[in-house]
């Protein structure tokens, strides 16, 4: 692999305050200074009106804390930088967008035990925390994650243990939150083991922020305990190749070492990644890094973030302009999680212009017209074949 695509961030602005690069390598030290106060993002950011504004005001919403290594991605100067505007509250978080909703994903009304969704018919989503390494502005869990809004995620462990194991339809079940690879590892395993003892459950998923937002986290250790509960996977979260430092792909390479398969699931964001030309950067280091990307998310319609959310029609746009410029294992599925409740919505470039019982006629990549026949039942006589 090309080390030119990966930098290292370790330890930048960091480096005249004399930390160790043990220190800086060590994930309980990157949790402890990460960086949360106006006086303390000051020493690092020249912020913007918008910026300053957001932090003082926006705390009751959401709380603001970001590790030393993903801060130090962000430009000191720049307020439209995409690291900033992903973890950097803005003033304009306090608008609230008519369309905009607390729970977008009706998750709370699909609840048959408190942290526990069950959506869809074999599969349930199980929230293990409400804490992150960093939070991001447009969390589509706001209205509980990080501890500082009126509604708090208040899981039923047991409940759902139990809920799972007479629930027999369930074979898949996705750990979230919050980010579950925050917990200890011990902590981690116990969840993981009780899943495991559970016959019709076939797989685990993990979502998670982590190895982005703080890769120290991801030792030998812990993906030795993960291997141990084989077939599982991992849906990392990443918006911008600049996140994809050398060290979040040496953890990466851990994992996938460990026989882990990755998936990668970003968020269109205004500002951020609404280009063909970053998301085409994005996906070539994911696949790099042994990620496949695996959906590009239309932004939820949570309440702020209407300035960080784009039209539908400019995802279709980004994905007609990866299909057929790189490969089809690099190329998200685009989908809306309909607004409400309904799940996830597959939105696709229409590459069919005409369609009837005989034919279909479709379009590539470079606006070329096919013609496909379309099969016609073979008739057949007893007398012919007599």
């Amino acid at each position: 692999m090309k080390d030119t695509q990966f930098k290292s961030h370790a330890p930048g602005f960091w480096a005249h305050e004399d930390i160790s690069p043990e220190d800086w390598n060590s994930a309980k030290w990157q949790l402890k200074n990460r960086v949360s106060k106006l006086e303390d993002i000051e020493k690092h950011l020249t912020l913007s009106e918008e910026e300053r504004a957001g932090i003082l005001l926006t705390g009751t919403k959401l709380a603001t804390a970001i590790t030393p290594h993903f801060l130090n991605l962000a430009h000191p100067t720049d307020p439209e930088c995409p690291i900033r505007r992903q973890v950097i509250p803005r003033i304009e978080e306090t608008h609230t967008d008519p369309s905009e909703m607390a729970d977008p994903c009706g998750e709370d009304s699909h609840m048959p035990v408190p942290g526990l969704v069950h959506r869809y018919p074999d599969r349930v989503l199980f929230l293990v925390t409400d804490r992150c390494a960093s939070y991001c502005r447009y969390c589509t869990r706001s209205r509980v994650v990080s501890g500082v809004s009126d509604q708090k995620l208040q899981t039923q462990w047991d409940q759902a243990i139990e809920y799972l194991k007479n629930t027999h339809q369930v074979r898949d079940v996705l750990l979230s939150g919050g980010d579950p690879l925050l917990l200890s590892d011990r902590k981690l395993e116990s969840i993981l083991s009780r899943l495991h003892e559970i016959p019709h459950i076939q797989y685990i998923r993990i979502g998670s922020r982590i190895p982005i937002f703080l890769p120290q986290r991801i030792t030998p250790a812990l993906c030795d305990m993960l291997k141990k509960y084989h077939p599982l996977f991992l849906s990392i979260h990443t918006n911008h190749p600049r996140e994809l430092t050398s060290e979040v792909r040496d953890g990466l390479t851990r994992l996938a070492d460990a026989g882990i398969p990755m998936g990668n699931q970003s968020v269109l964001l205004k500002g951020v990644n609404d280009t063909v030309e970053v998301q085409r950067d994005l996906v070539h280091k994911l696949i790099m890094c042994r990620v496949r990307p695996y959906y590009l998310y239309q932004g939820d319609l949570i309440q702020g973030t209407s300035h960080l959310r784009t039209a539908i029609a400019k995802g279709i746009e980004i994905i007609e302009g990866l299909r057929g410029h790189t490969s089809g294992y690099a190329i998200p599925q685009f989908v809306v999680d309909a607004p409400g409740g309904g799940g996830k919505i597959p939105v696709n470039p229409d590459y069919i212009v005409e369609q009837n019982d005989q034919q279909t006629i479709l379009r590539n990549y470079e606006g070329k017209t096919f013609t496909y026949p379309e099969s016609s039942p073979i008739e057949t006589s007893i007398e012919g074949h007599l």
